[in-house]
Order: structure tokens, then C-alpha cells, then sequence
């Protein structure tokens, strides 16, 4: 096997966290701000461009407000780029993402983020330990 071909365990990992996605995703459509953070470590963190949440609650209320707010009927899409590993627990995710608001089939390329998520395995399920982005262009 050459040095950059998954192992088996590499190869379960990824379909693990990209379902993870798909579940913070699922949520996110749904507007439901507990099931977006059910994935998320206590202390994780979120950074992006006017916004730092230092732990899960805080995650959770800003969602709640945007759901309620300026997010409600909105969908985020979100593609991983890259998936590499660091040891057996944890994982670092690179992908390109955009939120489409309410009626929207694209989002305009000014809201296009890459952002960077550092995921840890606990208790046979990964968690996200810290998301931060930064606009694409």
C-alpha cells in the first residue's frame, strides 16, 4: 500500500464523517439548533468573520437565533475537499461551502467560504471539536 492510500479503518472513517454532514446538514434545513450541536464536543468552538463561540451553548444560541431570524427556511451546502488524518481520532476537514437562503438554487460566489473543521473520535462517534471559515474569494 503506497503512503497515500487510505487504510481500511481511513476509508470507514471518511463515509463516517461525511454521513456526519449530512446529519449536521439534515438539521440545519430543519432549522433545529438542537440536532445541529448534537454532534458538537462541549467545548468546541466556532470562528468566522464577525463571530467567535467558545462552547456548544453558545453554537446552539446563535443557530437558534439565525433559524428563527436571518437562517430560517435556508439550507447550507457543504463539500469536503479534504479529509486527512492525525492518528486514529482525529480528523481534519477542508471543504468549500455556502449557504442558500430561502428560494435560492445557488448562492452568489461572494458567500462562498472555505472552512477548516477538526473532528476527534469519542466513545465510537466523531464529534466536532472546532470549525472556523474564511470567505473563498
Amino acid at each position: 500500500m503506497s503512503k497515500n492510500e487510505p487504510t481500511d479503518a481511513q476509508s470507514e472513517a471518511t463515509d463516517e464523517i461525511r454521513s456526519l454532514f449530512g446529519e449536521i446538514y439534515a438539521a440545519w434545513a430543519d432549522n433545529d439548533a438542537d440536532a445541529f450541536v448534537a454532534s458538537y464536543r462541549d467545548d468546541a468552538t466556532v470562528v468566522m468573520p464577525r463571530a467567535y463561540h467558545r462552547d456548544k451553548g453558545e453554537i446552539r444560541s446563535s443557530m437558534a437565533a439565525g433559524f428563527q431570524g436571518p437562517l430560517k427556511g435556508s439550507r447550507a451546502v457543504d463539500e469536503p475537499l479534504s479529509i486527512r488524518f492525525i492518528g486514529d481520532h482525529t480528523a481534519i476537514v477542508v471543504s468549500k461551502a455556502g449557504i442558500l437562503m430561502a428560494g435560492e438554487a445557488q448562492f452568489p460566489v461572494d458567500r462562498e467560504v472555505i472552512a477548516t473543521w477538526v473532528l476527534v473520535r469519542e466513545d465510537g462517534r466523531w464529534l466536532v471539536a472546532s470549525y472556523a471559515n474564511a470567505p473563498a474569494h
